[in-house]
């Protein structure tokens, strides 16, 4: 698969910037993603974000790091030990650019080595486990990675309110799926697009019950105007 968002970032860090990216959902119409929004400062952070990085401490691994704005924020504000990490090749060119110390290419999942006080995942974090099913086995890789004491910061949306409400206030959920926050994601830039992939919206109890089912105690940190909470994830006594 092209790496899309890494070309779109990148062309903008080299000053080429000429378009947006478009994103689509399979429940949801086209959308822009302003791409000059990736790489905002702390100031122009959602709360729930500013609140993530204020609660990092130790070494932090910022996963699906982007641009690096959380990492070079912990790393220049913080003055944390930081490795921003993702998938995208372009997205870890432009870290470097931007000044970020230490960088991996790499899956989360496939990251064996390296221990971590804090994990972040934001900007909608359950994102990457892509289906239900996954969530278990994802999360006992993350809890793998952390040093004890540690924590996973991690954040997402309850998308139950996009979908059609009954008059007894019940929800039309498609069937297709094995949970409602299972998507298709679609990411479009300069006439270019990639093939769907998945991604998961999480609700709160949904990621509670799973934790729980991990050894791990999980916390509701902060909630968003939007539906979009930030929880805390650490290893149980």
């Amino acid at each position: 698969m092209k790496d899309l968002f890494g070309q779109a970032i990148l062309d903008y860090q080299s000053g080429n910037y000429t378009e947006d990216i478009f994103t689509e959902t399979s429940i949801s119409e086209e959308d822009v993603l302003p791409i000059p929004y990736l790489f905002r400062s702390y100031e122009e952070m959602p709360q729930i974000e500013q609140k993530a990085l204020e609660l990092a401490y130790g070494n932090v691994l910022d996963v699906g790091c982007g641009t690096g704005s959380h990492s070079l924020y912990l790393q220049n504000k913080r003055h944390l030990n930081v490795t921003a990490l993702d998938i995208s090749k372009g997205a870890v060119d432009v870290c470097k650019k931007r000044g970020v110390h230490k960088v991996l290419h790499d899956d989360i999942m496939n990251l064996k080595t390296g221990s971590y006080d804090t994990i972040l995942l934001l900007m909608n974090g359950t994102g990457i486990f892509g289906q239900l099913k996954n969530v278990s086995s994802a999360l006992q890789h993350l809890k793998s990675l952390l040093n004890k004491g540690g924590q996973i910061l991690i954040d997402s949306s309850d998308i139950i309110y996009m979908f059609d409400q009954d008059e007894d206030g019940g929800r039309w959920i498609p069937t297709e799926t094995d949970y409602y926050g299972e998507v298709k994601y679609t990411l479009r830039y300069k006439g270019e697009e990639n093939p769907p992939f998945n991604w998961l919206y999480l609700d709160f109890n949904t990621l509670k019950n799973a934790a729980l089912a991990n050894d791990l105690n999980c916390e509701l940190i902060l909630e968003g105007d939007h539906y979009d909470f930030l929880a805390k994830l650490s290893v149980l006594e």
